[in-house]
């Protein structure tokens, strides 16, 4: 890439989310043209004050995706369905999955020189020896828990494969559990977050995940678009924590008493009890049983193949959560 001309203009999906509203904004602060591809009805209140232009469409509809994708030199494809629990999987399929096939397939027919496949570490294995998964690490969908592990991992091997047989110009990058301000809906991690500051998480169980600021992903992705490589996944981390360490660290901030430990087996029932009010009421369950199953594990990574090819930088795993709390109480969510 060194010796083509810049990658001026860039097709972000999902900008108006949580992650792409930051990619937005390390693309320009990169100084790159952006393009924002969003339904209509899609809020685009994080995107306020920057100089993004619109293309109106959706990953269902491929007319709107190559329309968008035409002229463009890159596409960063962010949009994912990120849901613990969905009532309707095959909905979260057509969107991580076939959405994803969708804007592959126009990369390749508009001649794009580069596409970052924003994945997850979803769709890596926990390894047996305790030490912390790398990108070798790599998931088959049958073994991933839940529709949104299922479908991430199958939509990176499609992209994989398509890398391999089609010669997809294509940089998979993995964040691990981003953290930080704008995280408007909240994605599951950011629940958790904002319900520990409230006093509203009463326990826990034992297991522990991978943090990492928001905007350190962003800037690492934007760097995938001129030094990934292709076909290659990235792993885009920061630092393992336990979750009784995370709660326990919220707790304090907020001058509350930390959480207690909690064993699992009494919170099976729980967890069909919640999926089934989530049911009759179309509102998201605290807690699930995919989630239990996943916290068996922890979920922590190495990302020193990013650091090394990338240049990905991740500042402490607290100063996430202080500007994720920050962005909450500025909005009067935290009252």
């Amino acid at each position: 890439m060194a010796d083509s001309p810049p990658l001026r203009r860039v097709l972000l999906t999902g900008a108006t989310g949580f992650l792409g509203s930051a990619i937005a904004r390390a693309l320009h602060d990169a100084g790159h043209e952006v393009l924002a591809f969003a339904r209509p009805s899609a809020p685009r209140v994080l995107l306020e004050g920057l100089p993004v232009s619109y293309a109106a469409g959706d990953l269902t509809e491929p007319g709107s995706v190559g329309r968008a994708i035409r002229g463009c030199d890159a596409v960063i494809h962010c949009a994912a369905d990120y849901r613990i629990w969905v009532p309707d999987p095959d909905a979260m399929r057509a969107v991580n999955v076939d959405g994803t096939r969708t804007v592959m397939r126009a990369v390749l027919a508009e001649g794009c020189r580069r596409v970052v496949h924003v994945s997850s570490v979803a769709t890596l294995k926990p390894r047996s020896d305790g030490l912390p998964a790398t990108e070798a690490d790599a998931a088959a969908p049958d073994e991933a828990i839940g529709p949104y592990k299922q479908s991430k991992t199958e939509a990176e091997r499609l992209v994989e494969d398509m890398a391999a047989r089609s010669g997809l110009p294509a940089v998979i990058v993995n964040p691990s559990t981003p953290v930080g301000p704008r995280d408007i809906r909240p994605t599951p991690t950011g629940r958790v977050i904002l319900e520990a500051a409230r006093g509203k998480m009463p326990g826990y169980v034992d297991t522990g995940l991978n943090i990492v600021h928001v905007d350190d992903v962003a800037r690492s992705c934007v760097a995938a678009l001129t030094h990934g490589a292709v076909g290659e996944r990235h792993i885009l981390g920061g630092y393992d924590v336990p979750l009784g360490e995370l709660l326990a660290h919220i707790a304090k901030l907020q001058g509350r008493s930390p959480p207690k430990q909690l064993s699992r087996g009494p919170l099976w029932p729980a967890a069909m009890a919640s999926e089934l009010w989530a049911k009759a009421t179309g509102r998201e369950p605290m807690l699930t049983r995919d989630a239990l199953r996943m916290s068996i594990e922890h979920m922590y990574f190495s990302w020193a193949k990013a650091e090394r090819v990338l240049g990905h930088r991740a500042r402490p795993w607290q100063n996430a959560v202080a500007d994720a709390l920050a962005w909450y109480r500025g909005r009067g969510r935290l009252a």
